[in-house]
């Protein structure tokens, strides 16, 4: 018998099928050398990097929050010096305080960037496990009551007190038209923060001055502090209030002291708290743990003092120390 002649692929078929096994093993490479790009696998590295399991608080925090290795963070980044941003990164007083006691906890907190009073809401929402952001610790917040209107608008949060701050009056330089203290507002216009005690006082302030006959003040709300001092720069208000170490700042950092004087004297000095979902304990208690480990250690001091505001500071941590 004549052997038959041995069949072989043509010629074309052989080099698509070589390029399209040597593409798909280059391929392979590619993601071998890349890494898994899901992101599952982009938030598990990167537990892995901000994780520190032998970090002396760690064992105290929630199971979910060790294995994130982040607690997400809800605040309103625009009021200096307490927290705002230079070339991109946040800084300030809360954040710094923040970075010492994830030191101490062994694990990342986050900044995210929020009006003011959609804070609560966000907790409420799970966007973000905590607020800390300059904010006073009052019984309505806790109690989760709307201090307008006296109704209960949510379930309220708990607060770990960590700065002991007064409320401030500050005018344009010079142009303090006789303003030295709340009740010289009557009949004048102030800006304020949305949401603040700021406004909260200025609301009352305004009720005593038609109860007295001298003129209610005309109240100006802002989403942040900037836009209230922009309003005062421009001579659209007599005077703008905010919380004490924000009011010196701006009066210090508004054309080299030329812009803006403090008049009076800070009022109701209450404490500024981290605040915590009322169901999230185990993170609450692991928190306070962690601002009593930074007082302790120096840190909480050289925050402070680096932002010129020592007197500010607590003498205990104390949990839901506000009135």
């Amino acid at each position: 018998m004549t052997a038959s002649p041995t069949r072989r692929p043509a010629a074309g078929r052989s080099r698509s099928a070589a390029a399209a096994a040597a593409a798909v093993a280059a391929s392979l490479l590619l993601l071998s050398a890349c890494g898994d790009q899901t992101d599952a696998a982009i938030a598990k590295r990167e537990a892995a990097k901000n994780r520190n399991p032998d970090a002396p608080l760690f064992k105290l925090l929630p199971k979910d929050v060790q294995d994130k290795a982040m607690i997400q963070v809800g605040s309103d980044i625009s009021y200096k010096p307490v927290e705002f941003r230079t070339n991109g990164e946040v800084t300030g007083i809360d954040p710094d305080l923040a970075d010492a006691m994830g030191k101490v906890l062994g694990v990342k907190l986050n900044f995210n960037n929020a009006t003011f009073d959609t804070l609560m809401g966000g907790m409420k929402s799970k966007r973000y496990d905590i607020a800390m952001s300059a904010m006073t610790d009052t019984k309505d917040r806790q109690q989760g009551v709307d201090s307008t209107t006296g109704k209960k608008v949510s379930d309220g949060v708990d607060f770990i007190d960590y700065l002991d701050v007064g409320v401030s009056i500050y005018t344009q330089k010079g142009k303090t038209q006789g303003i030295d203290g709340w009740e010289a507002l009557c009949g004048k216009k102030i800006a304020v923060q949305r949401g603040t005690v700021s406004h909260d006082l200025a609301k009352e302030q305004t009720k005593k001055c038609e109860e007295s006959g001298t003129g209610p003040i005309s109240i100006e709300a802002f989403d942040n502090d900037t836009e209230a001092q922009t309003r005062l720069r421009t001579g659209g208000v007599d005077a703008v209030s905010s919380d004490y170490p924000v009011a010196a700042w701006a009066v210090k950092a508004s054309g080299g002291g030329k812009d803006f004087e403090l008049v009076g004297s800070p009022v109701k000095a209450a404490p500024y708290g981290i605040a915590v979902p009322k169901d999230r304990q185990q993170l609450r208690d692991a928190l306070k743990a962690a601002m009593e480990a930074i007082v302790k250690n120096g840190s909480y001091a050289q925050v402070l003092k680096k932002w010129n505001v020592s007197d500010a500071a607590v003498k205990e941590v104390k949990l839901n120390g506000g009135s």
